[in-house]
């Protein structure tokens, strides 16, 4: 592969990446502090139950479950697009181009939504710090000025931003855990909230759910397959990111139910919402310390939307490149290899939805930062279970390769059964999640909106089956087509 991009070639930098550059990029997608200060304590008022930490063990454990067939998998595959190709090779062509639909849309509101509780958190911040008030869409655009100009620059260099605002941000939950431990409750250090007998009482879907959506990000290391050294730094890195990430979500949980009691973590949830970490934080440590821990809040989000711009720019150049989308959208930077058209594309949506709430007037954390991401990470969760499946199926066409049965049947088909379990789960309380009242629309015509665009994506590969054969027949094969005998997948 060329290690130079060009608008003629469409190829991304080869061997940019290492172990560190791509841990940086799918654990800074997950957001730490965000989901420690906002989605676990949300989880906590919205559930009304103290097991989010063994909520968070659980899910570590299940997407190891399918990180193993998934990491299998990318030792035989080379894609950008990642879940796209791996669903095309398993489950068809038609279903990979549905796939791909469903990843750009999900990507892309995860992205998006992000922006608005960037706009929010930042006004908020500089307010606080004597700065003024300003509305939030202006910050909101000037972190994505930030993301769009990175977006085009070499990717070892984002990896680098990215590993310099993830440290901060670990660093300062780390300390934050380290007092909540240090100074606990009148019950003391109790491990109550760790007892996996709370994923057998009733509300244990909802406790699922909204830790599934902590994990987002962890998924994205094998979109950097081509940019990475060698696709066993891939697997190295997508095994760390998720020990790091459940180690991280688990423990700082668990240290805020020390912090306040088990019985008494839903009731200062309630009260102080996403300003509980902070509020726990000030009881125990100087001013400064909180203030930084409040800044980085908003580092995190910029981090996130910095690795998520990545990956919908990647998607984009994966489907353009294969003529499933425009082929424009193949356009990288002969100087950085950076994948122009997908990035510039993708800062346009994020441009144009910015503005329209911003003239809306809609509250940009309800409906664009909660609900886009609930909605996002329902369709991470579409893609994941999907792909699980379409390990199976890949490896029963073409044979394990020299992989064991339980890398590439039993494991990912118990990941199925596991994340098919999730996903009913998340699609039967998505009002609880969105926070609507019950038979409220939104409960059911946003995850609607993920079958019309698979729809439309498989009409579009049975368009290109018929029309452009030769396209049709290069679907998921990535930059290598010739590379893989594919003569057995006709789907």
């Amino acid at each position: 592969m060329s290690s130079n991009g060009s608008a003629e070639t469409g190829s991304l930098a080869g061997s940019r990446l290492g172990v560190p550059a791509i841990v940086f990029f799918t654990v800074a997608a997950a957001a730490p502090e965000t989901v420690v200060a906002g989605g676990a304590v949300s989880g906590f008022a919205v559930s009304g139950v103290n097991g989010i930490p063994v909520g968070y063990l659980a899910i570590a454990l299940v997407l190891g479950l399918f990180a193993i067939g998934y990491v299998t998998m990318a030792r035989q595959v080379e894609n950008a697009g990642a879940f796209y190709a791996y669903i095309a090779k398993g489950l068809g062509r038609v279903s990979g181009t549905a796939a791909g639909g469903v990843a750009l849309l999900a990507y892309n509101v995860l992205q998006v939504s992000l922006l608005g509780g960037f706009g929010v958190g930042a006004a908020d911040l500089v307010r606080g710090l004597g700065g003024g008030a300003h509305p939030w869409w202006l910050y909101a655009g000037i972190g994505l000025a930030g993301v769009a100009v990175l977006g085009v620059l070499r990717i070892d260099i984002n990896g680098r931003v990215l590993g310099v605002l993830l440290a901060a941000e670990v660093l300062v939950i780390l300390v934050y855990d380290a007092a909540f431990v240090a100074r606990p409750a009148a019950a003391g250090v109790v491990a109550d909230t760790l007892n996996p007998a709370q994923l057998l009482t009733g509300t244990a879907g909802v406790i699922l759910v909204i830790a599934f959506t902590g994990f987002i990000g962890f998924e994205n290391s094998t979109v950097l397959t081509e940019e990475a050294r060698g696709r066993r730094t891939v697997v190295i890195a997508t095994y760390s990111s998720l020990v790091l990430i459940g180690a991280l979500y688990g423990f700082s949980t668990w240290a805020m139910t020390v912090a306040t009691g088990p019985e008494r973590i839903v009731a200062r949830a309630e009260e102080h919402s996403t300003e509980l970490l902070f509020v726990l934080a000030a009881e125990r440590l100087p001013a400064a310390v909180v203030t930084i821990g409040s800044a980085l809040y908003v580092t995190s989000l910029f981090a996130a939307m910095l690795s998520f711009h990545h990956v919908c720019a990647r998607y984009f150049f994966a489907l353009g490149r294969e003529g499933v989308g425009p082929r424009w959208w193949a356009r990288t930077s002969p100087r950085t290899s950076a994948p122009t058209a997908g990035s510039a594309t993708q800062s346009a949506i994020a441009l144009l939805l910015v503005v329209v709430f911003a003239i809306g007037g809609w509250d940009p954390i309800v409906y664009l930062f909660f609900w886009g991401a609930s909605v996002g990470a329902l369709g991470v969760l579409l893609l994941v279970t999907a792909t699980s499946l379409a390990v199976v199926g890949y490896f029963l066409r073409n044979g394990p390769g020299g992989h064991s049965r339980w890398r590439t049947l039993f494991a990912p088909a118990a990941a199925v059964v596991l994340l098919g379990l999730i996903l009913v789960l998340t699609l039967s309380s998505f009002g609880t999640v969105l926070g609507v009242a019950p038979g409220d629309p939104a409960a059911w015509s946003l995850p609607l909106l993920y079958l019309v665009v698979a729809l439309g994506g498989g009409a579009w590969g049975l368009r290109l089956r018929r029309s452009r054969p030769r396209t049709y027949a290069r679907i998921g094969m990535g930059a290598h087509p010739g590379a893989v005998d594919d003569r057995k997948q006709r789907v």
